[in-house]
């Protein structure tokens, strides 16, 4: 009788021809995107065994929920519980290569200067080197560290103030004053700011001034007072988004030619609130420093069936501090994909931590503010 050992065992007891067939017929859908008959799988892998014997074990595995046929003449494709069982059970991480990790080196090495276009940058490296949509969830302003405060004059009535972050980051914007300060008294400001609150949260700097004015004495106090004038004018700290590149990778796949289907999909991508929820849910429940696996209907919005994410953490030196990931179709080579992301993921947090120590030095490197914004509030 076929099936019912699988059935009734639980998905780890597969035997050895199972697996081996499930494997082998995962490994043939990613490839060319075709069902995949019994003849096919002894043709392609080179089994020692007859076709009319695949085509029972893969009987026996779609009536386990692990394959399906997508009409009843055709071939077998993976299921999401099969291709759960592959992920989970089957799949050995493929390292990345030589020409890929050179290339992505060479790449990023090129932008250490500003740790943004870094974060921009590793998502399209990920699009491009993947065939997938890239991800990199920046870091959340609100809860970066400052490590370095400057206040430049720029003429009568304008100021710039340059904030460092722990991630590396440089935040610059001009203010425009209601009164005009001399020069030696902006930057004084800026001294007072970059000795006392550093530590402080980008968020909490305004609220950490206010809260220490009152004991502060004489000049100290006047200074403090004049900071908060400016620190008042700066936007709001940002929160956590995601760069997201290679929508047109997504397009050039078979399972997004139906225009309805693919949509959809875009419209969900255009909510980034509820796609950082699903990821961060995916790392929380994944292992530390480890590529995060989420599959078709394991992704809770039914328009996002069709699709899979793999993530991947990265860190700041000890500190946790976004992902980095792809998205494509469920039928993604999830092997070199894991191994793409984990790479890329320390790299990234290698680079930002490296980018970080430079920032903290008491040279912040080329003036962000040098013949750029005009009057009003810049990121």
């Amino acid at each position: 009788m076929r099936g019912h050992t699988l059935l009734e065992q639980g998905a780890e007891q597969l035997s050895q021809r199972e697996r081996l067939i499930l494997q082998a017929v995962v490994h043939s859908y990613i490839t060319t995107a075709e069902p995949v008959g019994s003849r096919a799988v002894v043709k392609r892998f080179g089994l020692d065994i007859s076709p009319a014997t695949v085509r029972n074990v893969m009987a026996d595995l779609e009536e386990a929920g692990y394959l399906k046929q997508l009409h009843t003449s055709s071939g077998r494709v993976p299921t999401d519980k099969g291709y759960r069982y592959y992920v989970d059970y089957l799949m050995c991480v493929q390292e990345v290569t030589r020409a890929e990790r050179a290339r992505i080196q060479e790449e990023l090495s090129e932008r250490l200067n500003d740790a943004d276009e870094v974060i921009r940058h590793t998502s399209r490296l990920l699009a491009l080197t993947s065939h997938q949509m890239g991800l990199v969830e920046v870091p959340d302003e609100r809860n970066a560290e400052i490590c370095r405060i400057e206040m430049l004059p720029i003429g009568t009535r304008r100021v710039g103030v340059i904030l460092v972050d722990n991630y590396g980051r440089v935040r610059s914007l001009v203010a425009k004053l209601d009164e005009s300060l001399p020069a030696e008294g902006v930057q004084r400001i800026g001294r007072f700011l970059d000795a006392n609150f550093r530590g402080v949260s980008m968020q909490g700097l305004h609220a950490a001034v206010s809260a220490r004015t009152s004991s502060f004495q004489d000049e100290q106090r006047r200074l403090a007072e004049q900071a908060l004038r400016v620190l008042a004018l700066m936007p709001p700290s940002r929160q956590g988004e995601l760069i997201l590149e290679g929508t047109a990778q997504l397009f050039k796949q078979p399972e997004f030619q139906d225009m309805d289907r693919a949509r959809q999909v875009f419209g969900f991508f255009e909510e980034h609130d509820r796609l950082v929820e699903l990821i961060r849910s995916a790392i929380r429940d994944g292992e530390p420093q480890r590529s995060s696996i989420v599959i078709g209907s394991e992704v809770p919005d039914d328009e996002l069936h069709e699709i899979s994410i793999v993530v991947s953490p990265y860190c700041v030196g000890e500190q946790a501090a976004g992902v980095v990931g792809v998205i494509g179709p469920r039928r993604m080579p999830y092997s070199r994909l894991s191994g793409l992301v984990e790479y890329t993921a320390a790299l990234l947090g290698s680079y930002l931590t490296g980018i970080a120590g430079m920032s903290t030095d008491d040279d912040v490197g080329t003036n962000p503010l040098v013949g750029g914004p005009s009057d009003g509030n810049h990121d």
